[in-house]
């Protein structure tokens, strides 16, 4: 047995292009060209991974905020429309639930904002941070190349 070091593989033995193929529509089988087998390194082109967490924790904080302060308005249409006894009723001295249900939803609204502040310190701006920190260590690696 002998040890062939060159780095070229073998030739394919020749077929009939019949044969060679499993499916008749495939291309026919050849041998890349050398240098299209080797693909220069690259610099990555940024974490995707942390991307798709950024991204996905956004979208739960958005929704947090937006159903917060929709639910409530919604409930307080819905009320409106089906319940009108209810939203007529009195429960202080000339104060209709509606009217109360109506104001309520002032503090409703800042409770979707603070909502919102809340899961941006604690959930979005540590992966933003994060990903920031990262893409500046990849430009100066980048700029020392």
């Amino acid at each position: 047995m002998s040890y062939d070091p060159s780095p070229h593989p073998p030739p394919r033995p020749t077929v009939s292009p019949a044969y060679d193929l499993t499916y008749p529509w495939q291309p026919p089988l050849t041998d890349p060209p050398q240098a299209a087998r080797r693909r220069p390194a690259e610099p990555a082109l940024g974490h995707h991974s942390d991307l798709r967490i950024l991204r996905s924790a956004y979208r739960w904080q958005r929704r947090t905020a937006t159903l917060t302060a929709l639910g409530y308005f919604t409930l307080f249409l819905i009320l409106s429309a089906f319940a009108p006894s209810l939203m007529t009723s009195e429960i202080a001295d000339g104060l209709p639930t509606g009217l109360l249900l109506a104001l309520l939803q002032v503090p409703v609204t800042w409770l979707a904002i603070a909502l919102y502040e809340h899961t941006a310190r604690r959930n979005v701006d540590p992966i933003a941070a994060r990903i920031r920190k990262q893409s500046e260590v990849d430009a100066k690696r980048e700029a020392a190349r």
